[in-house]
């Protein structure tokens, strides 16, 4: 933390939230203030969007064959800056993300805390657009070493504890719990027990789905749409995995889509869950 408790952000590479102009009447000049999450309900840095803007940047510079901008010295310090500050070392034994509770798009409290789906989705897709832009220079081929490293724990990490599909929900079913060393099968002690009621139902025969979060001893078991779609446009999805959401979201269509165009997340909160979890805001009820 910098000084009287603010954030430090311009070095380390956290994008804003939003902006705010001050108009001065006397001087006749304005202002813009960023907003780095001093000013966010619950007082929220915005992990989402560094990411967001690298995956833009990726996505103008493809389309329009327009490197100009991507090369500037400006955005590669601020790809470089990102990425310092996601990759650094901490006291993490996991390739995911360790977040807080309402830091990307969906900015209530809704438990989507720890390592939720959506962070570690834009995480590595972000990465991979990092690793298209990043220019071939010292400071590009430091920082590309330590993606090309990163992605493939994550990549691995991603596709074998939080995808579920029929058979692994069978295996969690059956986990034994409290095992110990490199040989347990129950890596992170979920207890079969906590496994909800509803999924059961949910999960087609043929089908799959990266779940909302994997953490020690906690799984949440709910469907996110824009990470589930994310990882199959970032390859976070293998080809069968990719085929098995498009196959879930066929079979559950009245779930997941019913007349809406997708829904962001299922199930939804029931009764009065929505004032208690996400701080009494009508748009978070079902």
């Amino acid at each position: 933390m910098g000084e009287k408790g603010r954030p430090i952000h311009l070095g380390a590479g956290v994008m804003p939230a939003s902006f705010k102009v001050l108009h001065d009447p006397v001087k006749n000049y304005e202002t813009i203030i960023a907003d780095f999450g001093e000013c966010a309900i619950g007082r929220v840095a915005p992990i989402d969007l560094g990411f967001w803007w690298i995956i833009l940047l990726c996505a103008y510079t493809k389309s329009t064959g327009d490197t100009s901008l991507a090369e500037l010295p400006e955005c590669q310090r601020g790809i470089r800056l990102i990425l310092t500050l996601c990759l650094s070392e901490a006291f993490d034994t996991f390739p995911t993300l360790l977040c807080t509770d309402g830091c990307c798009m969906i900015d209530r409290r809704m438990g989507v805390y720890e390592y939720p789906i959506e962070i570690q989705a834009l995480f590595f897709m972000a990465l991979r657009c990092a690793l298209y832009l990043l220019k071939n220079d010292d400071e590009g081929k430091e920082c590309a070493d330590r993606i090309s490293k990163r992605l493939h724990a994550l990549s691995y990490h991603m596709r074998s504890f939080f995808w579920l599909d029929i058979k692994q929900l069978n295996d969690i079913y059956r986990y034994k719990t409290e095992e110990y060393s490199h040989t347990a099968v129950n890596k992170f002690n979920v207890m079969p027990n906590s496994l909800p009621d509803w999924v059961f139902d949910f999960m087609p025969t043929r089908g799959g789905y990266f779940i909302g979060n994997v953490s020690p001893a906690r799984m949440d078991f709910r469907w996110f749409c824009l990470s589930n779609c994310i990882a199959i446009l970032s390859s976070l999805a293998t080809p069968e995995q990719a085929s098995a959401i498009m196959d879930l979201i066929e079979s559950r269509w009245e779930e997941l889509v019913g007349e809406m165009p997708l829904k962001i997340c299922y199930p939804a909160m029931e009764s009065h869950e929505w004032r208690i979890v996400t701080g009494c805001d009508p748009k978070n009820t079902g």
